[in-house]
């Protein structure tokens, strides 16, 4: 397997932010998460970020042109030579079609995509059980991590507060629209094979294992097939 291009999908609280950071650990492949790759072009001032800027300033949404553009520059670069991690895009059928474009232009394409599945129930529990510091920003957990004294700050004292989107009402509705727009990407990349479902209830370290597992399998699967 020359190059190792993975794409990142799941609910929000799935964990995939954990896991990708794991991943680039384990590979040392880039990795993306949109957020990151547009404020960086708008950083760096390119031609897409500066057009990005002007949508992001306006408070409208980046058009998927201006994300696949500005993705597509980043996969294109020296250090993503061997393979990359995304995370966060695509989002819709239409974002993914317009990056399997852009990889083929590149003579590339993606080689997997790893599904962190995680029913609704769960990731209501795991973002509406947080509690962010007011002051610091520091994160508890009802039931994972709890503070010695609810309610209350371990490390600086000040009051924790549930964030507006970790309110589980915010987050049902995140819920309804990862799975009218982002579950139809699941059926899309599974027609084209490359789709692999990790069960993300499992405690972190697990699901770790299991995506290396998994992308040793590819590995062996692709050296016996040449």
């Amino acid at each position: 397997m020359s190059e190792l291009n993975l794409v990142l999908l799941g609910p929000p609280g799935s964990g995939k932010g954990t896991q990708g950071e794991r991943l680039n650990e384990d590979l040392r492949l880039p990795y993306y998460a949109t957020g990151d790759i547009l404020r960086a072009a708008v950083r760096e001032e390119t031609e897409l970020g500066r057009t990005a800027k002007r949508y992001m300033d306006a408070g409208d949404l980046v058009p998927d042109e201006v994300i696949v553009g500005v993705i597509a520059e980043a996969l294109d670069s020296a250090e993503a030579r061997d393979g990359f991690i995304l995370d966060g895009f695509p989002r819709t059928t239409p974002q993914a079609e317009a990056l399997d474009a852009k990889l083929g232009e590149l003579g590339r394409s993606v080689t997997a995509v790893l599904l962190i599945d995680v029913d609704d129930e769960e990731v209501v529990r795991r973002l509406g059980g947080r509690r962010t510091c007011e002051e610091g920003g520091h994160v508890f957990h009802v039931d994972f991590n709890p503070p010695r004294q609810e309610g209350v700050c371990d490390i600086d004292g000040s009051p924790l507060l549930v964030r507006d989107d970790d309110k589980p009402e915010v987050v049902r509705k995140r819920l309804a629209t990862y799975h009218e727009k982002t579950e139809p990407l699941i059926d899309y990349y599974d027609h084209r094979s490359v789709l692999r479902r990790i069960d993300g209830a499992a405690p972190p370290d697990e699901v770790t294992e299991v995506l290396r597992r998994t992308l040793a399998t590819m590995r062996l699967e692709a050296d016996e097939a040449v």
